[in-house]
Protein backbone atom coordinates (compact mmCIF):
# COMPACT_ATOMS: atom_id res chain seq x y z
CA UNK A 1 0.00 0.00 0.00
CA UNK A 2 1.30 3.35 -1.02
CA UNK A 3 -0.31 5.00 1.71
CA UNK A 4 -0.78 4.60 5.68
CA UNK A 5 -4.21 3.06 6.78
CA UNK A 6 -6.69 5.39 6.87
CA UNK A 7 -9.51 5.77 9.65
CA UNK A 8 -11.88 8.63 10.42
CA UNK A 9 -13.02 9.38 13.79
CA UNK A 10 -15.94 11.30 14.24
CA UNK A 11 -19.30 11.91 16.48
CA UNK A 12 -22.29 12.91 15.24
CA UNK A 13 -25.73 14.29 16.09
CA UNK A 14 -28.69 12.02 15.70
CA UNK A 15 -29.44 13.41 12.75
CA UNK A 16 -26.13 13.56 11.05
CA UNK A 17 -24.24 17.52 12.51
CA UNK A 18 -21.05 18.02 14.11
CA UNK A 19 -22.10 21.13 15.14
CA UNK A 20 -24.57 23.61 15.17
CA UNK A 21 -25.20 26.39 12.57
CA UNK A 22 -23.29 28.54 14.25
CA UNK A 23 -20.35 26.19 13.93
CA UNK A 24 -19.98 26.11 17.86
CA UNK A 25 -18.98 22.61 18.83
CA UNK A 26 -21.12 21.08 21.39
CA UNK A 27 -20.78 17.80 23.51
CA UNK A 28 -22.02 14.94 21.60
CA UNK A 29 -20.44 12.09 23.71
CA UNK A 30 -19.31 11.15 27.22
CA UNK A 31 -16.29 10.08 29.15
CA UNK A 32 -16.12 7.00 28.09
CA UNK A 33 -16.22 8.01 24.57
CA UNK A 34 -13.66 10.65 25.40
CA UNK A 35 -11.42 7.94 26.10
CA UNK A 36 -11.77 5.47 23.20
CA UNK A 37 -10.81 8.16 21.22
CA UNK A 38 -7.98 9.32 23.12
CA UNK A 39 -6.70 5.75 23.23
CA UNK A 40 -7.07 5.81 19.11
CA UNK A 41 -5.00 8.99 19.00
CA UNK A 42 -2.51 7.37 21.33
CA UNK A 43 -2.21 4.29 18.86
CA UNK A 44 -1.78 6.29 15.44
CA UNK A 45 0.94 7.70 14.24
CA UNK A 46 -0.27 10.66 13.07
CA UNK A 47 -3.56 13.07 13.26
CA UNK A 48 -5.03 15.09 10.61
CA UNK A 49 -7.56 17.71 10.30
CA UNK A 50 -8.78 20.09 7.84
CA UNK A 51 -8.21 24.14 8.55
CA UNK A 52 -12.05 24.54 8.90
CA UNK A 53 -11.32 22.52 12.24
CA UNK A 54 -8.66 24.51 13.48
CA UNK A 55 -10.47 27.95 12.67
CA UNK A 56 -13.34 26.80 14.55
CA UNK A 57 -12.37 24.89 17.76
CA UNK A 58 -8.48 24.86 18.03
CA UNK A 59 -8.49 21.80 18.84
CA UNK A 60 -4.47 20.43 20.14
CA UNK A 61 -4.63 16.99 18.96
CA UNK A 62 -2.68 15.63 22.24
CA UNK A 63 -2.52 12.45 24.06
CA UNK A 64 -4.78 13.50 26.85
CA UNK A 65 -3.94 10.45 29.28
CA UNK A 66 -0.26 10.87 31.00
CA UNK A 67 -0.75 7.04 31.04
CA UNK A 68 -0.99 6.71 27.16
CA UNK A 69 1.71 9.27 26.65
CA UNK A 70 4.30 7.71 28.99
CA UNK A 71 3.51 4.31 27.25
CA UNK A 72 4.26 6.07 23.78
CA UNK A 73 7.32 7.27 25.37
CA UNK A 74 8.25 4.07 26.46
CA UNK A 75 8.01 2.96 23.38
CA UNK A 76 10.67 5.51 21.82
CA UNK A 77 7.85 7.46 20.21
CA UNK A 78 6.90 10.95 20.70
CA UNK A 79 3.97 11.40 23.47
CA UNK A 80 2.05 12.72 20.90
CA UNK A 81 1.36 11.61 17.35
CA UNK A 82 2.40 14.04 14.41
CA UNK A 83 -0.17 16.65 13.83
CA UNK A 84 -1.08 17.38 10.64
CA UNK A 85 -3.80 20.27 9.63
CA UNK A 86 -5.00 20.47 5.70
CA UNK A 87 -4.54 23.98 4.75
CA UNK A 88 -4.26 25.29 1.28
CA UNK A 89 -3.94 28.70 1.17
CA UNK A 90 -1.47 28.64 4.57
CA UNK A 91 -4.26 30.31 7.14
CA UNK A 92 -3.40 28.44 10.30
CA UNK A 93 -2.84 30.65 13.06
CA UNK A 94 0.29 31.49 14.16
CA UNK A 95 -1.21 30.96 17.98
CA UNK A 96 -3.00 27.84 17.54
CA UNK A 97 -3.46 25.44 20.45
CA UNK A 98 -1.69 22.42 18.00
CA UNK A 99 1.81 24.66 18.14
CA UNK A 100 1.51 25.68 22.40
CA UNK A 101 0.53 22.40 23.11
CA UNK A 102 2.81 18.94 23.72
CA UNK A 103 5.58 17.61 22.07
CA UNK A 104 5.69 16.29 18.73
CA UNK A 105 6.12 16.86 15.29
CA UNK A 106 3.74 19.52 13.08
CA UNK A 107 3.17 19.20 9.91
CA UNK A 108 1.10 22.00 7.52
CA UNK A 109 -0.22 20.45 4.10
CA UNK A 110 -0.94 23.68 1.60
CA UNK A 111 -0.64 24.08 -1.79
CA UNK A 112 2.11 25.47 -4.26
CA UNK A 113 -0.44 28.48 -4.84
CA UNK A 114 -0.31 29.65 -0.69
CA UNK A 115 1.19 32.86 0.16
CA UNK A 116 4.98 32.49 0.46
CA UNK A 117 4.93 34.65 3.45
CA UNK A 118 2.21 32.89 5.52
CA UNK A 119 4.64 29.87 4.23
CA UNK A 120 7.57 31.22 5.68
CA UNK A 121 6.44 31.94 9.07
CA UNK A 122 4.30 28.37 9.64
CA UNK A 123 7.57 26.83 8.79
CA UNK A 124 9.11 28.64 11.90
CA UNK A 125 6.49 26.51 13.83
CA UNK A 126 5.91 23.07 11.59
CA UNK A 127 6.80 21.17 8.39
CA UNK A 128 5.26 22.44 5.91
CA UNK A 129 4.47 19.96 2.90
CA UNK A 130 3.38 21.98 -0.38
CA UNK A 131 1.49 20.13 -2.95
CA UNK A 132 -1.30 20.61 -5.62
CA UNK A 133 -1.90 23.88 -6.58
CA UNK A 134 -4.64 25.46 -5.57
CA UNK A 135 -5.64 22.72 -2.97
CA UNK A 136 -4.00 19.94 -1.33
CA UNK A 137 -3.59 17.15 -3.18
CA UNK A 138 -4.50 14.70 -0.71
CA UNK A 139 -3.52 11.48 -2.79
CA UNK A 140 0.43 12.80 -3.03
CA UNK A 141 0.00 13.96 0.88
CA UNK A 142 -0.53 10.72 1.52
CA UNK A 143 1.97 8.87 -0.16
CA UNK A 144 4.71 11.52 1.18
CA UNK A 145 3.35 10.44 4.92
CA UNK A 146 4.11 7.29 3.71
CA UNK A 147 7.68 7.93 2.89
CA UNK A 148 8.19 9.60 5.89
CA UNK A 149 7.25 6.56 7.89
CA UNK A 150 3.83 7.09 9.21
CA UNK A 151 1.91 3.88 8.86
CA UNK A 152 -1.19 4.77 10.58
CA UNK A 153 -3.49 8.17 9.94
CA UNK A 154 -6.55 9.15 11.78
CA UNK A 155 -8.68 12.03 10.81
CA UNK A 156 -10.70 14.05 12.84
CA UNK A 157 -12.56 16.11 10.73
CA UNK A 158 -13.94 18.06 9.29
CA UNK A 159 -16.95 17.54 6.75
CA UNK A 160 -14.52 19.05 3.81
CA UNK A 161 -11.47 16.99 5.03
CA UNK A 162 -13.89 14.06 5.59
CA UNK A 163 -15.47 14.21 1.71
CA UNK A 164 -12.07 15.12 0.41
CA UNK A 165 -10.44 11.40 1.95
CA UNK A 166 -13.10 9.29 1.16
CA UNK A 167 -13.99 10.41 -2.67
CA UNK A 168 -10.24 10.10 -3.28
CA UNK A 169 -10.48 6.32 -1.99
CA UNK A 170 -8.28 7.14 0.69
CA UNK A 171 -9.88 5.88 3.97
CA UNK A 172 -10.07 2.10 5.05
CA UNK A 173 -12.45 2.49 8.13
CA UNK A 174 -14.65 5.08 9.36
CA UNK A 175 -16.04 5.02 13.38
CA UNK A 176 -19.11 7.07 13.98
CA UNK A 177 -20.34 7.86 17.26
CA UNK A 178 -24.23 9.01 17.30
CA UNK A 179 -24.70 10.67 20.70
CA UNK A 180 -28.62 11.85 21.75
CA UNK A 181 -29.13 14.66 20.31
CA UNK A 182 -30.70 16.46 17.07
CA UNK A 183 -29.04 19.62 16.22
CA UNK A 184 -30.64 20.58 12.85
CA UNK A 185 -30.13 23.60 10.85
CA UNK A 186 -29.50 23.26 6.92
CA UNK A 187 -25.90 25.30 7.70
CA UNK A 188 -25.07 23.16 10.18
CA UNK A 189 -21.64 20.62 9.60
CA UNK A 190 -22.96 17.37 8.11
CA UNK A 191 -20.31 14.36 8.70
CA UNK A 192 -19.40 14.67 5.05
CA UNK A 193 -19.90 18.16 2.65
CA UNK A 194 -18.44 18.23 -0.85
CA UNK A 195 -19.97 17.24 -4.27
CA UNK A 196 -21.49 14.55 -3.08
CA UNK A 197 -21.65 10.95 -4.96
CA UNK A 198 -23.97 10.40 -7.84
CA UNK A 199 -25.90 7.73 -7.99
CA UNK A 200 -23.69 5.43 -9.83
CA UNK A 201 -20.35 6.52 -7.48
CA UNK A 202 -22.32 5.81 -3.79
CA UNK A 203 -19.75 4.73 -1.61
CA UNK A 204 -20.42 1.44 0.23
CA UNK A 205 -19.67 0.84 3.89
CA UNK A 206 -19.48 -2.34 5.74
CA UNK A 207 -20.52 -2.46 9.57
CA UNK A 208 -17.99 -4.36 11.02
CA UNK A 209 -19.84 -3.20 14.74
CA UNK A 210 -22.21 -1.49 16.68
CA UNK A 211 -21.87 -0.71 20.61
CA UNK A 212 -23.90 0.82 22.85
CA UNK A 213 -21.78 3.91 24.85
CA UNK A 214 -23.46 5.39 27.39
CA UNK A 215 -26.02 7.30 25.78
CA UNK A 216 -25.59 6.85 22.19
CA UNK A 217 -23.95 4.56 19.57
CA UNK A 218 -20.22 3.82 18.12
CA UNK A 219 -20.50 2.31 14.87
CA UNK A 220 -17.47 1.02 13.01
CA UNK A 221 -17.84 0.81 9.18
CA UNK A 222 -15.40 -1.00 6.82
CA UNK A 223 -14.69 1.47 3.53
CA UNK A 224 -15.56 -1.18 0.45
CA UNK A 225 -14.15 1.29 -2.21
CA UNK A 226 -12.63 0.75 -5.61
CA UNK A 227 -10.57 3.45 -5.50
CA UNK A 228 -9.31 2.47 -1.97
CA UNK A 229 -5.57 1.47 -2.28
Amino acid sequence: MDRPFVFINSAMSADGKLSTKERKQVRISGKLDFERVDELRARADAVMVGIGTVLSDDPSLTVKSPERRAARKAAGKNENPVRIIVDSSARTPLDSDIFKKGDGLRIIAVSTSAPEEKIEKLEEKALVIKTGTFKVDLIELAAKLKEMGINTLMVEGGATLNWGMLSAGLVDEVYTFVGNLIIGGKTAPTFTDGEGFSEAELLELELSSAETIEEGILLRWKVNDKKAR
